[in-house]
């Protein structure tokens, strides 16, 4: 139970809070002269009439009959007397039953409960606190890398500027410091010097000050920023942001490799040193139809395919696994592999027709940009004639992709893909559910902001959903101290993490991994070695680190079941502990 004074200790030092006791005070002083005089008058009304009181019961009086009690046995007998009577209760009224109550409320009730308010949620972190993560905004991308942050046991604390939003975040068990985000002090008690890493994912200006601000209190922490535009790139980095992240850019890069039936080049998504993760197509190749084992591409390229994309669903490589004209291969292999790789594949270009983006806004756009890289054919349906890029205007369609003449009008009929890639979701899920219909066969990528959206996408008939969210966070994550975690597609994700003792010394056939938990180990790292020829009978080196591919639900249990965490490849700085507040 705390004391009286530890009840208003963080209340009485604010600055309004004396202004609103001192205006309390005034008005209590007021009704007491009243209190006084009207007991004055009372006095020499009673002598006029004959009557001897003491001053204590002029008090009284003036007090029952204010406060509308009237207790009646004391009584004036003229009208003079009654007059003031009167007068004495009107003004009882209003001061007693309508301003003081007002007056207490507005002046010092409600600041004290806000104060009350204000100390649950803190305003500053422990003196002890270093090596943690500064997040400034609580949007789709922040909810998620808090989640992320939690999983891989990383500290953190999320800036949030106004009260009850904090509240309501610290009532919802996030750690949520209250402090105004463009503010040096704010930053000061956060203890940003001795920050692991600062994320600032709100507009270009707002980040641009955060930056500024951040930047005057260290010159070394890093800082990562979210970037609308590409001009504000440059503005950012010269604020002193670490890392300018374009979310828009890589879901373009994303949805670019997703595409089937443009090329069977592999496409690197990832690395790990000297391991590459690639995507690759099999549409149009002599590929379709043949098993993993049947392929041979171990013994032609050298790659290993880790799995298999069909129909937005993983599965993992098994050597029975049939490769068909739908799917896209995960494989890993060294850069001089992949080269191979596509020495061997390159030739097989078989796109037909344009490739169609639904939206022409920034991830539209974006994706527009990777298909010219790689010398894909596109156009792009826009519906807001002020958002058509003149310098490229005959690749833009003029129209509503709801609407059917519009879609022929842009290729539908001949297209390999349609990228759906509209902010809003509700319009995503129309127009996945609309393209499905129209054709069965076409390959859908669509996007999702809000990761409770992406399940309804994928049963409205989307192949493949990206994250706006989850392609943010695992950004920001590889930038965190080169995290060991590369996310792949939306749910799956490559990680490094050290051998758990359980599994040291034995090898993959024992171990068993993707057939107990379904996640497929790809490399091998000792202080001496890097090994990414692996089969069955390879032992698993104690106090090494294992490299494995896992989607986002096996990867959780693994890191449960084996209590390890995920490792750090190339550190920047010290991750430390989040003290208790």
């Amino acid at each position: 139970m705390k004391s009286f004074t530890a009840q208003f200790a963080p209340f009485i030092p604010n600055l309004p809070t004396r202004r609103n006791i001192r205006l309390l005070l005034r008005f209590l002083c007021i009704l007491a002269g009243l209190v006084v005089l009207y007991s004055i008058v009372f006095h020499v009304l009673m002598v006029a009439e004959g009557q001897n009181h003491s001053w204590l019961t002029g008090f009284y009086w003036t007090l029952t009959v204010m406060s509308t009690l009237g207790f009646g046995d004391i009584t004036f007998q003229h009208d003079a007397g009654r007059a003031f009577s009167i007068v004495v209760l009107l003004s009882g009224m209003i001061f007693l039953l309508i301003l003081l109550p007002f007056t207490f409320i507005e002046f010092f009730y409600a600041p004290w409960i806000k104060a009350q308010a204000e100390s649950r949620a803190p305003r500053s972190l422990p003196p002890e606190t270093e090596g943690h993560i500064l997040l400034t905004h609580e949007d789709a991308v922040s909810s998620l890398l808090i989640q992320k942050l939690e999983q891989y046991g990383y500290p953190y604390a999320l800036v949030v500027g106004e009260l009850e939003e904090a509240l309501r975040l610290h009532d919802c068990g996030t750690r949520v410091v209250f402090g105004e985000i463009d503010r040096p002090e704010t930053y000061k008690a956060l203890h940003a010097d001795r920050a692991a890493l600062v994320v600032a994912t709100g507009n270009d200006r707002v980040n641009t000050n955060i930056t500024f601000t951040v930047r005057e209190i260290s010159a070394t922490v890093p800082i990562v920023t979210t970037a609308d535009t590409r001009d504000a790139v440059d503005i950012l980095s010269l604020a002193g942001s670490s890392f300018v992240l374009r979310i828009p850019e890589v879901m373009g890069r994303a949805n670019s490799r997703r595409i089937i039936g443009v090329d069977a080049r592999a496409h690197i998504v990832g690395r790990f040193d000297e391991l590459f993760i690639a995507e690759a197509t099999t549409a149009g190749t002599p590929l379709v139809g043949k098993t993993l084992a049947g392929s041979r591409l171990r013994e032609h390229a050298g790659v290993s395919i880790i799995g298999l994309w069909k129909q937005g669903q993983f599965e993992a490589a098994r050597g029975d696994t049939l490769l068909e004209a739908n799917s896209v291969m995960l494989m890993a292999g060294s850069q001089e592999q992949f080269a191979r790789y596509n020495e061997l594949f390159c030739i097989y270009h078989v796109s037909g027709g344009p490739v169609l983006i639904v939206g022409g806004g920034r991830v539209g756009r974006a994706t527009a940009d990777a298909l010219e890289e790689r010398d894909v054919d596109y156009r792009i349906i826009e519906i807001d004639a002020a958002r058509i890029d003149r310098n490229r205007e005959e690749k833009y369609i003029h129209g509503s992709a709801a609407d059917v003449i519009t879609l022929e009008r842009a290729g539908f009929r001949q297209s390999p893909a349609v990228v759906i890639t509209a902010h809003d979701d509700d319009t995503n899920i129309y127009l996945t559910l609309y393209c499905r219909r129209l054709r069965p066969d076409i390959q859908i990528i669509s996007r999702a902001t809000r990761e409770r959206n992406i399940s309804t996408l994928y049963r409205a008939g989307a192949d493949f959903v990206l994250s706006y969210a989850s392609m943010g966070t695992m950004s920001i994550l590889e930038f965190l101290q080169g995290s060991g975690v590369v996310m792949v597609a939306e749910g799956l994700h490559i990680c490094e993490t050290e051998i758990p003792e359980a599994l040291a010394g034995k090898t993959l056939a024992e171990a068993a991994l993707p057939q107990r938990i379904g996640c497929n180990v790809v490399a091998l790292r000792t202080e001496e070695l890097f090994r990414m020829d692996l089969d069955s009978t390879v032992v698993m080196p104690r106090g090494g680190r294992m490299i494995f591919v896992a989607t986002s639900e096996t990867e959780r249990q693994f890191l449960a079941q084996y209590g390890v965490r995920i490792v750090s490849r190339k550190p920047v700085g010290p991750v430390g502990k989040l003290a208790p507040a």
